[in-house]
């Protein structure tokens, strides 16, 4: 039987923003907030997400707080009316946002 040579290829992490791995500069850091409707059970859940993604992000030494953008009562089916997603995404397009913190990709 023929010896197969093997060839190890280090794994590599693709990134995603504008400060390279390993860089000492502080990633720039929103959260993004959204509940779809406006009963008090989900005003409850959109403050309590303002709360945790704001501690959560001033809480890393390595993160430089930006914003959290929000939308409250609007559903996700359509982005027209959900001016917080709108800057949010405006403000990432033009490099002020690194990263973005969100409970759920649903959220967007």
């Amino acid at each position: 039987m023929a010896q197969r040579k093997v060839t190890a290829i280090p794994a590599t992490i693709t990134k995603y923003t504008a400060v390279p791995i390993g860089s000492k500069r502080k990633r720039r850091v929103a959260g993004y907030a959204r509940v779809s409707t406006d009963h008090e059970d989900q005003v409850t859940s959109y403050e309590a997400q303002v709360d945790y993604y704001t501690n959560y992000i001033k809480g890393r030494d390595d993160w430089e707080f930006v914003a959290i953008y929000t939308d409250e009562g609007i559903s996700a089916t359509n982005t027209k009316r959900r001016e917080g997603f709108k800057a949010m995404v405006a403000d990432a397009l033009a490099g002020k946002i690194d990263l973005i913190v969100t409970k759920s990709v649903s959220r967007f």
